[in-house]
Parts: structure tokens; C-alpha cells; sequence
């Protein structure tokens, strides 16, 4: 049976609602898909212990990442998908990482995460916030569906040093629910979105790894991003996900700080050097 609300005054009461098995004891697997098989498994195997701090702030990290990327088409977010593409085995605290990633959502971006009608199981976000452009940008919030997704490749991409393999990349899309080789209800085809029609706007730049094998591709920043965003903006992005402060990470934060510099001094008369085309690799047959 479902847990009763602790509280129905405060605004994640909504979120609170949902069962995730109660208290200190393993969640019950009847309520969950797979049956009396899937019962008799969990009866059999060791309750989950404790998990640390860092822990549920990574899950819940992952977890904000995840509605905000889902919510790009305003379509309703199924409790379902956030168990299968992000809980995992955290299905016994489900309630706690609902909670914070609701009061992650409300203060930071300014969207409130509801229970579209009680025990509907599917959630919206609201924005509660007109944002101004710069606090839009921050978001990934630019009036496109794929918005969203390219902030966090690009802030893998500065996270890991400015480059990062592609399948690197596809590891963490993955546990978002965004897989390279399955159509997307927002994205379509994530790959060809990815790897084709951010390279061809000039958002990322796509470039086989020399001497790898089996072959695999790099993902840096193209030069049409560092026009429209800085490396400062991204690391907020990042910091905003995991409640934490850009300065959190020494090294992308003086690195961040040395570009804005760059980007205060004047520029040289003629085209801006991110304006001329870049280099590019020779196509791969």
C-alpha cells in the first residue's frame, strides 16, 4: 500500500505521495513489474544498505538531468521511465530523490515538478519563472527540444578536458534513457542529432581518435558554441545540475575565468578567429 503524505502544505507534497517501499525495509516488489518472480528474487537477495551523501546527490543529479530533458516537448513524464532509465536500484529511496530533485528543480531552475492528477504516476514541470536571457541560457533553455541535450554534451565535453570520446559519451547518455542506436520519442535519431546535425550547425566538432581500435571518434566544442556561449555559462550549467558552486571544480573554473578575460579584451579589426571555419578531419568511409 501506498505510503499516506507526510504533509500535504508544502509544494513538493505532490512528489512525496509516491511509494517507494517506506521507512528502513526493502521496497516490496508487488509493486513493481515483474510479479511473484520478480518478488521471489528480492525476497532472496540482501536489502540495499545505506547509501552515503555523495551517493544521492549523484542519483539525484542524474535524476534532474533527466526530467529536464524529458520535459523539452512538454509531454508527461511516466514514473515508469524515471524507475527504468534513472532509479535502478535506488527504487528504496525513490521518494527522497523525488524530493530533492523537485526542491533542486524549484530553486535553482525555477520549474516545479507536479503530479499531473494524485496517483496518476506522470509529472510535468511548470515554470514558475519568466527567466531573463542570460538565467534561460544557464538552463538550456532556448526555445528548442535539443537544447537541453546539447548543454550537457557540452559540459561533458569541458568537464573532461575539452574532448571527449564518443562513447564516453554514450555511457552517460544511456543512463538518461537516450541510447545512439534506439529511436527517441524527443530526439528521433540521437546519433545522426549528435554526431551529424550538431556538427553540421557547428556546435561540435567530430573527429575520429588516430590508431584506436576498434575505431572510436572524439566530441570537442565548434567554433559556432564558443559564439554563442562560454565556457563560464556551461560550468554553471554543470554546477546548477549538482547543487554545487562552479568553484567546486579549481581547475574548469580557472580555466573558465581566463576565458571570460579573453572574451573582456578587445578584438583585433576584421572576422573574429571563431568565425572562420575550422579544420576538419577528412571524412571516415
Amino acid at each position: 500500500m501506498s505510503q499516506k503524505p507526510k504533509s500535504r502544505g508544502r509544494p513538493s507534497s505532490q512528489v512525496e505521495r509516491e511509494p517507494d517501499g517506506g521507512g528502513r525495509e526493502a521496497p516490496s516488489t508487488s509493486r513493481w513489474p515483474g510479479g511473484a518472480a520478480s518478488q521471489r528474487r528480492a525476497q532472496a537477495s540482501p536489502a540495499p544498505g545505506p547509501r552515503s551523501q555523495k551517493q544521492l546527490e549523484l542519483k539525484v543529479a542524474e535524476l534532474v538531468q533527466f526530467l529536464l530533458i524529458k520535459d523539452q516537448k512538454k509531454i508527461p513524464i511516466r514514473r515508469t521511465d524515471i524507475l527504468r532509465h534513472v532509479v535502478g536500484d535506488y527504487k528504496d529511496v525513490l521518494s527522497e530523490l523525488l524530493r530533492r530533485a523537485a526542491e533542486r528543480l524549484e530553486y535553482v531552475f525555477g520549474y516545479r515538478l507536479v503530479e499531473l492528477e494524485p496517483r496518476s504516476n506522470t509529472y510535468i514541470l511548470v515554470n514558475t519563472l519568466e527567466p531573463v536571457e542570460e538565467d534561460a541560457e544557464v538552463r538550456g533553455d532556448q526555445g528548442t527540444p535539443t537544447t537541453g541535450l546539447l548543454m550537457i554534451v557540452l559540459g561533458l565535453i569541458f568537464m573532461k578536458g575539452n574532448s571527449i570520446k564518443e562513447t564516453e559519451v554514450w555511457d552517460f547518455l544511456r543512463r538518461l534513457g537516450v541510447h545512439p542506436a534506439k529511436k527517441h520519442l524527443i530526439f528521433g535519431d540521437p546519433k545522426k542529432l549528435i554526431t551529424e546535425d550538431f556538427v553540421r550547425q557547428r556546435y561540435l566538432d567530430y573527429r575520429r581518435i588516430p590508431h584506436t581500435d576498434p575505431v572510436d571518434y572524439e566530441l570537442q566544442w565548434g567554433p559556432r558554441t564558443n559564439l554563442e556561449t562560454s565556457k563560464m555559462k556551461v560550468l554553471k550549467f554543470v554546477a546548477k545540475v549538482h547543487n554545487q558552486d562552479p568553484k567546486d571544480w579549481p581547475a574548469q573554473y580557472c580555466e573558465a575565468l581566463a576565458d571570460e578575460e579573453a572574451r573582456a579584451r578587445p578584438q583585433p579589426a576584421g572576422p573574429s578567429p571563431a568565425t572562420a571555419p575550422a579544420p576538419t578531419a577528412a571524412p571516415v568511409s
